[in-house]
């Protein structure tokens, strides 16, 4: 359970200034994967949107709630019992401090390594019943997910045009991949009054962009995901438990040099109904040079970001606050005429 002092609750209070508007579903960009033109539907909301939804993706749902079965099972633990998998650092269980650099949330989470051999001795010791039913549940969900995210990225360098189909997606496959996997958990919070939030609404996860190359997100069916457009309006995303929802990460958008956009995104607690979100990462090697891929680029003076590795990248990521303008420090100033 999440508790909160006064002075956290000030923190999580988040004032709006704009309107959020909600989404209708047509007007979601909505991918289906066993569509002929998928790769043409995938290129264009990366280009508008930077996020989409997907159907008809092929991973069944019994897989699906599972993973969320055991993981709320989790959540819904005594809290000694939960700090067993504790402290995240960064992989574990977390309670509504995120990172290292002052921002909280409404919201208690699992950080996972990918990679079946890590973290294993605090999952363990938190699941102290059938452990096993956990991890296996959660790698087959990750083998299923890490497969569909490889092939939209295989459908978005086709769309693309390039010349290799897993320019992006071998990343993701290989065997020194840095992608990590998260459980977050939003619990209600009946006891919030009104007036104490006075007309804002409670953070759940502030807002941010993904620093990696793609992520691969499934919610239950209770709303609180925004996304900003580019006007800067921030809109909310009607649930869908069914579906999975893609977002553009950082990585893509310079691998990209700019034509797509890694989506500025938020959520906000639901007072009366928990969250559930599942989340998948894919990141490329710690070693791996992020750069505008040749085949997108004319000249070399047509890039729009210095070279930098994956290492470096992460480590301003995870050194700076979650809606620090990241890509900020590796975009080249425009020349001078």
């Amino acid at each position: 359970m999440v508790v909160l002092t006064k002075p956290t609750l000030e923190q999580l209070i988040m004032k709006t200034t704009k309107p959020v508007n909600p989404l209708t579903l047509s007007q979601i960009p909505i991918v289906d994967l066993s569509s002929h033109d998928a790769k043409h539907q995938i290129v264009n909301a990366c280009q508008e949107f930077g996020f989409f939804k997907v159907v008809n993706h092929g991973i069944s749902m019994n897989l699906i709630k599972k993973l969320e079965s055991q993981a709320m099972q989790f959540f819904l633990s005594p809290q000694d019992i939960k700090e067993k998998a504790g402290p995240a650092d960064p992989f574990g269980y977390g309670n509504k401090k995120i990172g290292n650099n002052g921002d909280v949330g409404w919201v208690e989470y699992l950080l996972l390594n990918v990679k079946p051999e890590t973290d294993i001795e605090k999952l363990v010791s938190a699941f102290e019943e059938h452990p096993e039913v956990f991890q296996h549940a959660l790698n087959d969900y990750l083998t299923s997910v890490t497969k569909m995210g490889c092939g939209i990225l295989e459908l978005m360098a086709e769309g693309l045009e390039l010349e290799s189909k897993n320019a992006f997606s071998k990343l993701l496959m290989d065997d020194k991949s840095d992608s990590v996997f998260r459980l977050n958990y939003y619990p209600p919070c009946p006891d919030v009054q009104e007036d104490e939030i006075n007309g804002g609404n409670l953070i759940g996860f502030g807002e941010h962009t993904d620093p990696q190359i793609i992520s691969v997100l499934r919610s239950n069916d209770t709303s609180g995901l925004e996304i900003a457009l580019k006007d800067g309006t921030w809109v909310s995303v009607p649930a869908d438990s069914e579906a999975f929802f893609i977002n553009v990460g950082d990585s893509l958008q310079v691998m990209t040099n700019g034509r797509f956009k890694s989506i500025k995104h938020r959520v906000v607690a639901n007072s009366k109904k928990s969250r559930m979100s599942m989340i998948y990462f894919g990141g490329p090697p710690l070693n791996e040079k992020i750069a505008p891929l040749p085949s997108l680029i004319e000249r070399e003076e047509d890039s729009l970001y210095k070279e930098f590795t994956w290492f470096e990248y992460k480590n301003t990521a995870f050194t700076s606050s979650l809606s620090h303008n990241r890509l900020g420090l590796y975009e080249k100033l425009p020349s001078k005429i």
